[in-house]
């Protein structure tokens, strides 16, 4: 596969925030900046570069849009996951920050599935967030987050390994539908029926193993699309989720609920 990678042209067009090099006036005289922009230049020295970029909305009268936080998708072509059945799952490394003084650089490792083309935020202990400050920033603790990361692609694969392994039985199929659905929308908060969630939208995602459920339920959660009962009683179609933070969250929750399969 020969990824697309955004030119900074679409990446200013898709999330502004991304390119600015300049800092929130409302920032002390002693923070030290470095734009995401550099990062983006040393990662692509690394050979990874952007595939998608996403900005936190401002709400209206709130300011500060252009330096506030937003998230960077890199992925390299030459470090992919080819499993014995033939699946495509590129490792990814989403890098978020902020121009305000608030945030740090914090990096995450994710997946993307070539077959659905969703993003998977990985949540465990072994391959957790990495955070750099902006003080300390250099090349070289950036290439030694990033080495970080690639070094953990062992206990990914495992992992993986390990969610295709495990065969899930109807009942656990369904409770892990309904544990997912109280993840998203809370406790009650949405009524609709487990066949629902876990009926694939194609034919390489029918199965009973871990691996194949659990990304059904989670691009069901993420992407929504399905019809459910809202606690107020009303029908609703479940919306996508656009806000990255929520996405990221609900993301890392969804992957705990399916390691407590394994």
């Amino acid at each position: 596969m020969t990824n697309t990678f955004l030119t900074k042209e679409q990446i200013a067009a898709m999330a502004p925030a991304v390119l600015e090099t300049g800092v929130s006036s409302k920032v002390s005289s002693k923070y030290v900046h470095v734009p995401t922009i550099d990062l983006i230049d040393d990662m692509a020295t690394m050979g990874w570069n952007v595939v998608d970029v996403k900005q936190r909305k401002v709400r209206k009268g709130e300011g500060g849009g252009s330096f506030g936080k937003h998230m960077v998708v890199f992925r390299n072509d030459d470090v992919v996951i080819k499993s014995e059945d033939g699946e495509v799952v590129y490792p990814q490394i989403l890098l978020s920050n902020s121009h305000d003084g608030l945030s740090s650089f914090q990096f995450r490792a994710g997946l993307f599935r070539l077959i659905c083309s969703n993003g998977l935020v990985i949540a465990t202990k072994d391959f957790g967030s990495m955070t750099i400050r902006h003080k300390g920033y250099s090349f070289e603790e950036l290439k030694k987050t990033v080495m970080g990361l690639v070094e953990s692609l062992p206990v990914t694969v495992e992992t993986l390994n390990k969610f295709r392994e495990v065969t899930l039985t109807e009942e656990q199929k369904a409770e892990m539908a309904l544990a997912a659905l109280g993840i998203r929308f809370g406790e009650g908060g949405a009524e609709v029926t487990a066949e629902e969630i876990l009926k694939p939208t194609r034919t390489e995602d029918e199965g009973n193993d871990l691996w194949t459920v659990f990304n059904v339920i989670q691009e069901k959660m993420v992407r929504g699309g399905f019809k459910y009962k809202a606690s107020t009683g009303r029908n609703k179609t479940a919306r996508s989720i656009k806000n990255f933070n929520r996405d990221i969250e609900l993301n890392e929750k969804l992957y705990e609920l399916a390691e407590s399969y394994i």
